[in-house]
């Protein structure tokens, strides 16, 4: 199987059981409007937390924790498409959740996603502990010292009296958008009770060269691929790696990273693959 297939086939698997958890719930408007929240998508972060378990033999078990990741995220782009945060009307080649209903529906949708992904990776046949710890870490990662945190930070910068360098942009891309990248890629290792050092180093390199492609994406990528708007960047004057670098350097630095991610996985051998496989299609992707 190709790495593309296998991300399909993985990516439909997760979708079918968000799905079907979503479709169990009281009928109305919030029900339908996550359910479209969660429509499409590559949903690599719970590709990661299947491909991370598949290492250790317990993929079966994750698939509820690789759901959770995707309720969560796609949470996020509810509320980070809102008219208070970026102001987007596109999402995923359709009309974003307040444009296809309203901003308040928006709102709830995206608390009802949040709580989801947090009753789905609480549940399952995993040990307690293992179930407490993928929580615990979850939150951590998601709220106000992950991903929120580096929300804000992106909220601040837009109207800081000087752009963002290099090492700003990095500690927030770390927190925005690699935070939930680690967990996800981690969360084999959590499951099995296993180090996470060596995914966690693995995924701080995808997590960055993830961002770096959506900045290259910014300036070369095309709204029908992407399935959203492109070249808002620099249309808000934005410090990106791309600004910051220029195009060609930007990519070699992407580049650098997807090296740094496939050395990180050494000790799994062979088994690591797809994983490999998956450094390198985020810095190819078109969308």
């Amino acid at each position: 199987m190709s790495f593309r297939d296998r991300l399909t086939s993985r990516a439909d698997a997760v979708g079918a059981f968000l799905g079907t958890r979503i479709g169990a719930l009281p009928p109305g408007p919030i029900t339908d409007a996550m359910g479209y929240a969660c429509n499409g998508g590559k949903r690599l972060r719970g590709f990661l937390v299947l491909e991370s378990a598949a290492l250790y033999g317990i993929d079966a078990a994750a698939l509820p924790a690789a759901a959770a990741i995707e309720a969560l995220h796609a949470y996020s782009l509810v509320h980070d498409d809102l008219p208070c945060m970026d102001d987007d009307d596109l999402r995923r080649g359709q009309p974003t959740v307040h444009v296809a209903w309203d901003e308040a529906t928006a709102v709830l949708v995206g608390d009802a996603l949040q709580s989801l992904a947090f009753e789905l990776v609480a549940e399952g046949d995993l040990p307690a502990e293992r179930r407490l710890d993928l929580s615990l870490t979850l939150a951590r990662a998601s709220g106000g010292a992950g991903m929120v945190l580096g929300q804000a930070l992106d909220i601040a910068a837009e109207t800081a009296e000087a752009p963002l360098d290099l090492k700003g942009i990095g500690a927030l891309q770390s927190l925005k958008t690699g935070a939930l990248i680690e967990w996800s890629a981690a969360a084999g290792a959590r499951m099995a009770g296993a180090d996470t050092g060596p995914l966690a180093t693995y995924a701080r390199a995808i997590g960055l060269a993830f961002q770096i492609a959506d900045d290259i994406l910014d300036v070369e990528g095309d709204a029908a691929a992407t399935g959203k708007a492109v070249g808002k960047d620099a249309g808000a004057n934005k410090a990106t790696y791309v600004s910051l670098l220029g195009l060609d350097a930007a990519k070699t630095e992407a580049r650098r990273l997807v090296t740094q991610a496939e050395d990180a996985l050494a000790p799994f051998g062979d088994r690591a693959a797809t994983l490999r496989d998956c450094a390198r299609f985020i810095v190819t992707r078109d969308r």
